[in-house]
């Protein structure tokens, strides 16, 4: 099987002082005991904002932590992350909501995940649980 990992994942992975850091690992390794792992382009581009990540610091980080990072992202993901994305703004304004507000590249990735059949391991599981219902998802 394999399992698309979220951006949030990975930055809890780099957090020395993460209390999610040792349960994101132990959810990292039990997924790729499982099968193969992979990002999708978003998930690299959002990685590249953290203070000291260059390409080729996450060049070498997927390298040796066996995840491809899949840069062709095609039509259909586009489009259902569009429509979660409508989803999502609908149920905000329907229920008044105040927390912090999401942004494209959440959709995208779980659209990616959804698109391809992929499990999608996360921290942020009502997001993602809630904008694609059939989605599997992991938690750490």
């Amino acid at each position: 099987m394999t399992t698309v990992v979220d951006t949030n994942v990975v930055v809890a992975l780099w957090d020395r002082d993460d209390s999610l850091n040792m349960a994101a690992q132990r959810a990292l390794d039990a997924a790729r005991s499982r099968g193969s792992l992979v990002i999708p382009a978003p998930v690299y581009s959002e990685l590249m904002a953290f203070a000291g990540r260059t390409e080729q610091f996450l060049d070498a980080f997927f390298n040796q932590t066996s995840v491809v990072v899949d840069w062709d992202v095609p039509e259909a993901v586009w489009r259902l992350a569009g429509r979660a994305f409508q989803g999502y703004a609908a149920r905000r304004r329907r229920q008044r909501e105040i927390g912090p507000r999401r942004i494209l590249a959440d959709f995208v990735i779980g659209a990616y995940a959804a698109q391809h059949g992929y499990a999608l391991l996360t921290l942020d599981e009502g997001l993602y649980s809630a904008a694609f219902p059939a989605l599997r998802i992991v938690t750490a």
